[in-house]
C-alpha cells in the first residue's frame, strides 16, 4: 500500500545534503535526452534562491519546482516576477497528476508573492491546462550592452497573472536579464 505523497515548500537554504542528491537526480534523469541539451549546474544555479516544491513519498522525491524573484520587462516596464524553473516529475511517475499538484501549488505561491509568473517551456499544453498563458510578443534578454533579441525563445515565454498584475498586452516586447546558461 503506498502512501499519499506530501509536499513540501522549502527555501533554498533549507535543502540538505540528501534532499540537493535526490533533487538534481530527478532533475538529471527528468531532462535526460532532452532536445535542449538536459539539465546542468546553470540550471541548478537557476533553480537556487527562491522557493522549492518537494512532492515526496517516503524514500522517493516525486516531483519538483522552484520559484525564484526575477525582474521581466514588458514593454520596457519592470514587474516583479515568480520565475518558475526546474519543473520535474520523475520518468516512471509522470502522467500521474504529480506535476499539476506541484504547480498548483506553485501558482499560490506566484499569485500570493509575485506581481506575475514567468517560465520558458516547450511544453505549453501543460502549463496552459493550469492558467499559464503564452507570450505572443518578441522576446528579449537585458545585458550590458543593451537589449540583445532572443527569437529562439519566442512562443516558449509563459505568463501566470496574478491579482496585482498590471494589464499586460501579451504582444508587447518581453525582456529578462541575462544569466549564465539560458537566460530565459
Amino acid at each position: 500500500m503506498s502512501t499519499q505523497p506530501r509536499l513540501r515548500a522549502l527555501s533554498s537554504a533549507e535543502l540538505n545534503d540528501q534532499l540537493v542528491a535526490d533533487l538534481r537526480s530527478l532533475l538529471l534523469r527528468a531532462f535526460e535526452g532532452d532536445q535542449h541539451g538536459g539539465f546542468d549546474d546553470d540550471d541548478w544555479q537557476h533553480a537556487l534562491g527562491g522557493t522549492h516544491f518537494v512532492l515526496e513519498q517516503p524514500g522517493t522525491v516525486v516531483a519538483h519546482a522552484s520559484v525564484v524573484e526575477r525582474e521581466l520587462h514588458v514593454a520596457g516596464v519592470p514587474i516583479r516576477t515568480g520565475y518558475v524553473e526546474a519543473v520535474a516529475t520523475r520518468p516512471e511517475r509522470q502522467g500521474e497528476g504529480h506535476g499539476s499538484v506541484v504547480m498548483e501549488a506553485v501558482n499560490r505561491h506566484i499569485r500570493n508573492a509575485f506581481d506575475l509568473g514567468g517560465l520558458g517551456t516547450g511544453s505549453q499544453g501543460f502549463y496552459e491546462r493550469l492558467g499559464w498563458r503564452i507570450w505572443r510578443g518578441p522576446t528579449y534578454v537585458r545585458t550590458a550592452a543593451g537589449l540583445e533579441r532572443s527569437g529562439d525563445e519566442d512562443g516558449y515565454v509563459m505568463v501566470l497573472e496574478t491579482p496585482t498584475s498590471p494589464s499586460l498586452d501579451l504582444d508587447a516586447a518581453i525582456s529578462c536579464e541575462w544569466r549564465p546558461g539560458d537566460s530565459w
